[in-house]
């Protein structure tokens, strides 16, 4: 039986029960190692102003060199893209909804201003990503700090602790959250761009257990990694986690060409860059050369 090392919170354990349920698909009978992370336990700080990366990966990660669990299934885009000594990727999910859903309360929409958002409004977010792209189309927004899991956030939105507050989609979707009474703004992902791996499910295991690794190859999606890879180098080739404000995503069209875009703040601007070609290689490269030269 294979152990899954998790985080305990809803959308953590909706991951490792579809894990499970993909798993139990090809025969493999697997249970649930719920881990704390950095992130889980320290909640009255921003990712900005936390030391380090992968707040909510690393304990998983020990777990998994330790030998104490088989696999970790993790939000990609919380994932560092520098793997620790040991550790591989061996597996990624299909791709759910990218977007970034701006959540508003009713009092605070105001049709024919930019995302419906009524003017000086207060919006929640802690993803310095978010943040950057918000002031950009809408600097005359308040933008306050958010942390908490999804649940939890949605509450201090109805509370009325925010006008409005962002989450994305795809978690949105797979805790099947009731929206009613809100306006949803779903943000394009090639004009507010998401973050590397966005709605996208990474398998991790130990490099030398090849056991568990041809299991998990069962579940893979090439045509996903194919993308996100490109996501997560332009992320590392741009030093960045979770404090970078950075947006990067590609996506392939049925040509199979490929199509990237990003938007990165540096120096206070926000620099936005788009490139299409017909194959992967030398695509990451490119869009970073292509934001650092928006600088120059």
């Amino acid at each position: 039986m294979l152990r899954i090392g998790t985080r305990g919170s809803k959308l953590a354990l909706w991951q490792a029960e579809f894990t499970q349920a993909e798993l139990r698909r090809i025969g493999v009978e697997s249970e649930l190692v719920i881990i704390k992370t950095k992130g889980d336990l320290v909640q009255h700080l921003s990712f900005d102003k936390m030391e380090g990366k992968g707040f909510f990966t690393k304990e998983i990660e020990d777990a998994l060199l330790r030998g104490e669990v088989d696999l970790a299934v993790h939000s990609m885009k919380d994932l560092p893209t520098s793997q620790l000594e040991g550790l591989v990727i061996t597996a990624v999910s299909y791709r759910d909804n990218p977007a970034d859903l701006l959540l508003i309360r009713p009092e605070a929409v105001t049709p024919g201003q930019i995302f419906k958002l009524k003017p000086g409004a207060i919006v929640g977010t802690s993803a310095a990503r978010r943040k950057a792209q918000m002031h950009h189309y809408r600097p005359d927004v308040e933008l306050k700090d958010l942390r908490g899991n999804v649940p939890t956030r949605l509450e201090k939105l109805h509370r009325g602790e925010y006008d409005a507050i962002f989450l994305a989609a795809a978690g949105v979707g797979r805790l099947g959250l009731g929206l009613s009474g809100l306006e949803v703004v779903e943000l394009n992902p090639r004009e507010f761009v998401p973050a590397p791996a966005q709605g996208v499910l990474a398998w991790q295991t130990h490099r030398d257990d090849l056991p568990t690794r041809r299991i998990l190859k069962q579940l893979h999606h090439p045509e996903i990694s194919a993308v996100t890879n490109v996501e997560r180098r332009a992320l590392q080739l741009m030093d960045g986690g979770c404090q970078l404000p950075l947006g990067v995503h590609a996506s392939r069209d049925a040509s199979g060409n490929y199509h990237v875009f990003a938007a990165c703040e540096l120096e206070g601007e926000l620099i936005q860059a788009q490139i299409s070609q017909s194959t992967s290689f030398g695509l990451a490269e490119k869009i970073v050369e292509r934001l650092r030269k928006g600088k120059m």
